[in-house]
Order: structure tokens, then sequence, then C-alpha cells
């Protein structure tokens, strides 16, 4: 094991931790001085069985691998806040009527209306559907292997931003 500030060799049985500028650290004795030393966790003496097999695994989360399912399928249009005035007023309806029928507050909506605001995919169905408009757009799967041959040769951020826009 080494020290994580000069890389000399710690002891591996008793490793000095120390806190060095709001981390802690696996240090040397020299490079402990740079910081408080935290007292190690004390071990427990005994550790207590459950009454259960002992080829039975202990009951854990499953975590599963991100998939492109995961991601939406939908996305907020860009102007939805104009869409939004533009139908209420429409409709002929104050901020006051619009969050009445969909038991919101006139705040959320003016919020929503100036763009300050961007509504969760619960808050945009009501919308639709009270106002009669479409502010959730189906997103296609973009292919970004067919972008590879950039000028460097790699996926950057920049790239897909420039995809996106297209």
């Amino acid at each position: 094991m080494e020290c994580e500030i000069c890389g000399k060799s710690v002891p591996e049985n008793n490793p000095i931790r120390a806190k060095i500028e709001g981390s802690v650290m696996v240090v040397c004795k020299e490079c402990s001085k740079l910081g408080k030393v935290q007292k190690a966790p004390p071990k427990p003496k005994f550790v207590k069985q459950n009454n259960r097999n002992k080829n039975q695994r202990p009951a854990t989360t499953r975590n599963r691998p991100y998939s492109r399912n995961d991601e939406p399928s939908e996305e907020l249009i860009e102007d939805f806040s104009f869409e939004v005035r533009k139908a209420r007023e429409a409709k002929d309806w104050s901020r006051e009527d619009l969050g009445k029928k969909i038991n919101e507050r006139v705040s959320v909506i003016t919020r929503i209306e100036t763009g300050k605001m961007t509504p969760d995919t619960k808050l945009t169905k009501k919308l639709e559907k009270t106002l009669g408009i479409t502010l959730l757009e189906k997103v296609d799967n973009i292919d970004l292997n067919q972008f590879i041959n950039s000028s460097s040769g790699e996926r950057t951020l920049g790239n897909i931003m420039k995809i996106k826009r297209k």
C-alpha cells in the first residue's frame, strides 16, 4: 500500500488515515502531520449470526445495467411556454382559470408561461389534455456511430450537441 500524497510505502496491517483538506486519505507517518489523524473504526469482537442457511445469500438490491429503454422516448418541445400561453389565451381563460382546471397554483402557471419553470411529465400531460395541445414530441434514437468520423475521430459532447441540433 502506498501513501496517497508522497507515494512512500505504508504498512498494510495498520495504515494511517488522515483527514487533509476535507478528504480522508491513507498516508505515511510524515504526511499524516499535514492533516488530522483519524481513529480507526473499532473492530467488532464477534459477528452476530442470523438463523439462516450458510448457503443462502443475503438479500441485496439488484443493480441492473442501464439500457436504452430507460431513456425517455418523449421530450418537451422548445417553445412550450409560448404554446401554453397561446392556447390558454385562445380559450379566453385567465391563469387562475387554468390553475383551477388542472389543480395547480397560479404561480406555477405563471412560471411555466414565462419559461422560468419546466413542467414535469405529469403536469405536461395535464396541460396537454386541458388545453388540447401537444407539448411532448417523440424522440428518435440517434445512431452515434455514423458521427465518429469527426475531426478527432472520437465522440465528444460537442459532437453530440451538433447532432441534436440537426
